[in-house]
């Protein structure tokens, strides 16, 4: 079953579901959450990955600076040209071990040419997101610091006895 607005509103003010977020209000969609930019990377290597881990390279990051318009604004403009970036959110979960989340883009970063690509937030996922940006927009996109870019689905699942474990998580040590 996938979670409501009011659902996802009781389980963040009570159980602290998602914490960090900028305009709870704002951010609450009719039946998700809509997460928001903190810091954008782009890639300086290649990475490598394998079946077990234990030969994993994650890609080395740079992050990208922004820019003001004018002395008196109080968030930068990042201006992203064609390419992959890394995507850093403002949010910080704390799944329970019955519910999962799935991410889409939003219909206006669609429709400005440019998505995101998303993994499953697992059973016990705590911790800050991370996620990849593809500007396919010949001439490129530009995004606010604190826009929000991606909605998020809460879906109902069948407990599971031992939640995500991996380095990801806010208590993990690579």
């Amino acid at each position: 079953m996938v979670l409501n607005r009011e659902e996802i509103e009781k389980l963040i003010k009570e159980g602290k579901l998602i914490e960090n977020y900028i305009d709870l209000e704002k951010q609450l969609t009719p039946n998700g959450f809509d997460l928001t930019v903190n810091k954008i990377f782009s890639f300086k290597d290649a990475g490598a990955l394998d079946f077990s881990n234990k030969e994993r390279e994650l890609s080395k990051a740079q992050e990208v600076r922004f820019f003001r318009k004018s002395s008196q604004d109080k968030y930068g403009w990042w201006r992203l040209k064609k390419g992959a970036y890394k995507i850093v959110t403002n949010e910080v979960f704390n799944l329970p071990h019955n519910l999962i989340a799935l991410s889409f883009p939003r219909s206006s970063l669609l429709r400005m040419g440019a998505f995101t690509q998303t993994g499953v937030w697992d059973a016990g996922f705590k911790g800050k997101s991370e996620f990849i940006l593809v500007v396919e927009n010949l001439r490129g996109i530009r995004i606010k610091q604190n826009a929000r870019i991606v909605q998020l689905i809460f879906l109902r699942i069948n407990k599971v006895r031992e939640g995500y474990k991996g380095i990801y998580n806010l208590n993990s040590k690579p």
